[in-house]
């Protein structure tokens, strides 16, 4: 864990989608403010801020911890888009990308869970 968070594959793709949610929650109706809006803001930053306090951790099987926390934030976000299309606030179609790119982040927190439980085995 040398190197810092922001050097992490998984870490770019999070902020990445931590932008985007936080753009596409600027379109959401005002009425939204202190419900979803901030729902989402919440659980794009938790998205982020998991992965990088779980770096700073000195124990992998903490980092492991803070990665879930960060996977369920993402799983979090991917509800909070169903309710947007739900209540008709978007298509389906504009939000295809934004879904692509959180499943893309779940698939690469998956896999760095999977490097430090490797190295956890390796470690004991």
């Amino acid at each position: 864990m040398a190197d810092g968070f922001e050097e992490l594959e998984v870490y770019r793709q999070a902020r990445l989608v931590r932008k985007r949610i936080y753009k596409l929650s600027r379109q959401l109706p005002k009425d939204e403010q202190f419900n979803l809006i901030s729902q989402m803001q919440r659980a794009a930053l938790s998205l982020t801020n998991n992965i990088a306090e779980g770096h700073g951790t000195r124990s992998w099987r903490h980092n492991v911890a803070y990665l879930y926390r960060s996977r369920g934030s993402a799983n979090e976000l991917l509800d909070d888009l169903n309710g947007c299309e739900g209540e008709g606030y978007f298509q389906n179609e504009h939000l295809d990308d934004l879904r692509d790119d959180l499943s893309s982040a779940i698939r690469l927190i998956n896999g760095y869970v999977r490097y430090r439980r490797d190295r956890l085995r390796d470690d004991t």
